[in-house]
């Protein structure tokens, strides 16, 4: 049997998320949409319905590094998507694992924190703790960071990164070491959103993005995957962002509310 493929893989870090709105199971709806495939690895299972996370149930970090290096040693990776991790253990582990793949492109999608409640939080520095570890480890290493604006421009204001004494959110990040920045739902004027991508010699690109419908999630995960993807079918950052966002507003533009709780985009949209 022939194993040269073309299909373009990409390894995702992502929780299981059962509504199918993000996580693993959208994620890899989004790579097969593309022609890409995803292997995965669990980061954690989260307990909740289309309205609210009731828990979340991490893997240790043992466990997502041997998933993962079982995985990389085993099927050549083009692309790596990281999204939600459960506690600084996992960030170090998947920051390892990236140190030791830096040859593959790595997107981090900085949104919503999974945080650990299989046991209770002890204080309220808990999700800073783990921003502070995933901007420590993982921004440095990120060949693409895609954030919201809202969550930047609240972590710069809370002075959660060091570097937010910059000019701009983006730059902020760059300071830190991501080498491009794509955020998500920058507001130019009232009822007009753009995504704009900043690279490394400062150079800005803006597409305008839809409004997605009240009580959608964070489109920023949806996007960071198509992003991966798409560097991992060889196009350039510029091309896949552009692409990404292409795909990312059409999907939200179909959003549907399958039960009582927040709109999911249809992670295969429909062509208009």
């Amino acid at each position: 049997m022939n194993k040269t493929t073309s299909t373009p893989i990409t390894l995702i870090f992502g929780p299981f998320d059962p509504t199918g709105s993000d996580g693993l199971p959208a994620d890899a709806i989004t790579c097969a949409a593309l022609g890409g495939h995803a292997i995965s690895a669990l980061t954690a299972v989260t307990i909740q319905d289309s309205a609210k996370s009731e828990s979340v149930l991490p893997c240790s970090a043992e466990q997502i590094d041997d998933q993962a290096r079982c995985l990389l040693e085993d099927i050549p990776v083009q692309a790596i998507k990281v999204g939600a991790l459960s506690s600084v253990a996992a960030v170090s582990a998947v920051a390892q694992i990236a140190a030791d793949y830096s040859q593959i492109p790595l997107v981090l999608h900085l949104g919503a924190q999974e945080i650990d409640t299989e046991t209770p939080a002890e204080d309220e520095d808990e999700v800073d703790d783990l921003i502070g570890a995933v901007i420590e480890l993982l921004v440095p290493q990120a060949h693409i960071v895609v954030i919201e604006a809202r969550r930047l421009n609240q972590w710069i204001t809370e002075d959660v990164m060091e570097a937010s004494g910059h000019a701009g959110g983006a730059q902020a990040l760059q300071a830190i070491g991501a080498q491009w920045v794509l955020i998500t739902g920058v507001q130019q004027r009232p009822g007009l959103q753009a995504n704009v991508l900043t690279g490394p010699e400062s150079e800005t690109l803006a597409w305008p993005c839809a409004l997605a419908p009240e009580r959608t999630r964070d489109a920023g995960g949806l996007i960071a995957t198509a992003l991966a993807c798409l560097l991992a079918k060889g196009l350039s950052v510029p091309k896949a962002a552009e692409q990404a966002c292409t795909h990312g507003g059409l999907a939200l533009l179909q959003s549907f509310q399958p039960g009582m709780g927040n709109f999911i985009a249809r992670r295969i949209p429909i062509a208009p």
